[in-house]
């Protein structure tokens, strides 16, 4: 089914509210993640991509793709699927900084649970703008990533927030994009 083109969503009021609160909400929750980035360079020393890129070939850890947000191809259901689709995905993964950081335990759950609801929104907004959706189960979890060791398991933390960070960073770009239309 498909909803309504983009142009006539441009000067729906609801539409136009859903995106200036995400945007709002997709900026706290890359606050949270920069803070937590923080926290594994103060803890850990690991600050620097680029020093560990090496190491990032032995990590097993999911990159969420973002190529149907941006481009000439641009389309606002695909965007948004694959905008829940690694929400999904870092919400799973961000368990693993959790189990490194438990001390920062409500930072990260309350990452989850933003995460979690952001995703939620999209969801309940395609559903409004009539756009097709696909419903996926809410609580499963992919396995996390299997570390070698604690060093690894740093390593992977510090690249889980970079890819999350820069995830948001183009979910950001594209819901921005969809309000200037």
């Amino acid at each position: 089914m498909l909803g309504a083109p983009l142009a006539e969503l441009s000067g729906d009021q609801r539409f136009l509210i859903f995106l200036s609160n995400n945007l709002e909400f997709t900026r706290k929750i890359k606050g949270d993640v920069a803070a937590l980035q923080h926290v594994v360079c103060d803890t850990f020393q690991l600050c620097k991509e680029e020093e560990l890129l090496l190491l990032r070939q032995d990590l097993s850890i999911t990159q969420v793709p973002m190529e149907r947000c941006h481009g000439r191809g641009f389309q606002a259901e695909a965007c948004f699927s694959q905008i829940q689709e690694g929400l999904r995905t870092y919400q799973s993964s961000l368990d693993a900084v959790l189990e490194l950081l438990p001390g920062h335990a409500a930072l990260v759950e309350s990452l989850q649970l933003d995460a979690a609801n952001l995703s939620s929104n999209i969801q309940h907004q395609m559903e409004d703008l009539g756009l097709a959706t696909v419903t996926y189960p809410t609580e499963t979890r992919g396995p996390l990533p299997a570390f070698s060791s604690h060093f690894h398991h740093q390593v992977g933390s510090f690249f889980i927030l970079a890819d999350f960070q820069r995830f948001l960073e183009a979910a950001y770009r594209a819901l921005r994009h969809l309000a200037h239309l």
